[in-house]
């Protein structure tokens, strides 16, 4: 009895350690994983966003991955797992939508101000 208390005593660091590796091995993937952001705005007051169900159509017909869509503050955020997602769904969003519509792109278009100088695409 003696012997498995003394035992035990030496494997309890070293059990908590591994346990402790396990879960940081598990945590720092997504800690490291950011995800590309595409965000849709209109250039002039009273038009209307493009559908996002049509927008996921779309582009999911091109063969690009979303992740999510959501609308957040007068724009369509759409979530992708990387950057080559990113870039696809901007060359489909640019024949897509017609005149009037923003394109932002980066990790915080979702975070960005609305800007009046940036590029409208056809």
């Amino acid at each position: 009895m003696k012997t498995w208390r003394t035992l035990s005593r030496r494997l309890l660091p070293w059990l908590c350690g591994g346990a402790l590796l396990l879960l940081a091995a598990g945590v720092a993937p997504l800690l490291w994983q950011h995800e590309s952001v595409v965000q849709i705005r209109v250039v002039h007051s009273g038009t209307n966003l493009p559908d996002g169900f049509y927008l996921y159509q779309q582009l999911s017909a091109q063969g690009v991955r979303i992740k999510s869509i959501t609308s957040a503050d007068d724009a369509l955020v759409i979530h992708f797992d990387n950057e080559e997602q990113s870039l696809a769904a901007q060359k489909v969003l640019r024949r897509l939508l017609p005149q009037g519509f923003v394109v932002a792109a980066g990790p915080q278009a979702s975070q960005q101000p609305r800007d009046t100088n940036s590029p409208v695409y056809s």
